[in-house]
């Protein structure tokens, strides 16, 4: 039986990116099937104190948001294209979210070019709340994205560099799994010697 996986992302984030890059691979070599669901660093740090390069970068978090989420709403089955077609541009294609980005992200999937008017509205930010607390509220609020539902029970991560390919990356599923599945299981860390590597 298809296991459900759910992944929760930021599109600005670079380890969700690398976290989504590996559980596409995932799907290759696993009975796997992923769905992608936006949340928001702008949400999570809102009213945090933070440094001011920080706050600059939360400030631009939340268009990229915004239109993510709108494509998670008008247009669910294009959501996993879209992230791949914005973060392939932000991540390895060192690329800025603007406005020109994000329409060059959704003409490459064929959505809507007026979804970037989204992205400049608070409109619709009651239901991008509703999606980053669905992922993130099992979590609780000392973490960000990536975050990973497996087997109804979530945990912050896997945080990698790079992201492994083929049977490696199955097995890391394997290992990532068995840990959500204890619900005693709450972390494990080690301090990070590389960025993320886009490969």
């Amino acid at each position: 039986m298809t296991q459900q996986v759910d992944m929760w992302f930021d599109s600005l984030c670079p380890w969700a990116w690398m976290t989504s890059r590996w559980l596409l691979e995932v799907e290759k070599v696993r009975d796997v099937h992923v769905d992608f669901h936006v949340m928001s660093l702008a949400v999570l740090n809102e009213g945090r104190d933070l440094p001011e390069n920080y706050r600059a970068l939360m400030d631009r978090a939340w268009a990229p948001a915004r239109v993510a989420l709108a494509v998670q709403r008008e247009h669910p089955e294009k959501l996993r294209d879209y992230y791949t077609a914005i973060g392939t541009r932000v991540h390895p294609g060192e690329q800025q979210p603007t406005d020109e980005t994000i329409a060059a992200a959704l003409a490459e999937v064929d959505l809507p070019a007026e979804l970037i008017e989204l992205g400049h509205t608070d409109a619709n930010d009651d239901a991008l709340k509703a999606s980053h607390h669905e992922g993130m509220d099992p979590v609780g609020d000392e973490v960000g994205t990536p975050v990973i539902r497996i087997n109804e029970m979530s945990l912050f991560g896997p945080v990698i560099s790079p992201a492994p390919k083929g049977e490696q990356a199955g097995e890391l599923f394997d290992g990532f799994a068995k840990l959500t599945a204890y619900p005693g299981f709450f972390e494990a860390k080690r301090t990070r010697t590389v960025g993320p590597i886009f490969d």
